[in-house]
């Protein structure tokens, strides 16, 4: 299972939320390149940038932020936040972002969405289905969408898509453990998805545990920055 180390960015800096609440905001470093270094250091492949501010307002914040990490390092990018037209997404990949996470897009705006489909690659386009309580909540984690999680995974299929971040917002940097059983019935159902688990990772434990159900990837943010996860050992574990 790859493991793909998370920089949240709120105001140039690098934070962590509690359940997706700005209120919460923890700053971790002034400079989001340092930290992408320490990743690339430690031998990780991939890191998962989200531009919070963009994610709530609907307009990429980070460009400069992301270009700087491409020019400056070796580390694959895999970004999300503020993507609501084909626009964003064919900036992102001029700026050679390696992979764009979409979340509020296909619900909100169908004909952008199926543009950036048709366009570019579909394995460089992951669906973010952040849920609370089943239900898929977008625009930043401000409004509910009213529709079952396991919906919009279906409508995604259907455009050939396969690769899905799932994110449970109730555990998301609370560190009390992944929703297990969200996950596997999510693989039972839909057992061809590639399943990206994200929120309330807080141990090794807890992903070998994701890995036993084969998720294909997990995103790991809180349990860093808290020194709860060595990343020695997290970066061995993700090879």
């Amino acid at each position: 299972m790859l493991i793909i180390p998370a920089i949240d960015i709120l105001d140039g800096k690098v934070v962590r939320l509690k359940k997706g609440d700005f209120a919460t905001a923890k700053s971790y470093s002034e400079h989001p390149l340092d930290q992408a270094k320490i990743y690339e250091d430690f031998g990780f492949e991939w890191v998962h940038i989200v531009d919070l501010s963009g994610s709530k307002k609907g307009n990429i914040s980070t460009l400069k932020i992301l270009e700087e990490i491409k020019n400056k390092t070796k580390i694959k990018i895999e970004f999300g936040g503020g993507i609501r037209k084909f626009e964003d997404a064919a900036n992102l990949f001029f700026n050679k972002v390696d992979r764009i996470v979409m979340g509020s897009l296909p619900l909100v705006n169908r004909p952008e969405f199926e543009m950036i489909v048709e366009k570019f690659s579909k394995d460089n386009i992951v669906i973010a289905a952040d849920t609370k309580k089943g239900e898929i909540i977008v625009k930043g984690w401000s409004e509910n969408s009213n529709l079952e999680i396991s919906a919009l995974i279906t409508q995604c299929k259907g455009y050939g898509l396969n690769n899905f971040l799932i994110t449970d917002i109730d555990k998301d940097g609370m560190m009390e453990g992944p929703n297990l059983h969200l996950y596997r019935g999510l693989k039972e159902f839909f057992p061809e998805i590639n399943i990206i688990a994200s929120g309330g990772i807080r141990d090794m434990n807890d992903l070998n545990e994701l890995d036993d159900m084969k998720c294909s990837a997990a995103i790991v943010g809180k349990a860093i920055y808290e020194n709860k996860i060595d990343l020695k050992e997290l970066s061995r574990f993700g090879k």
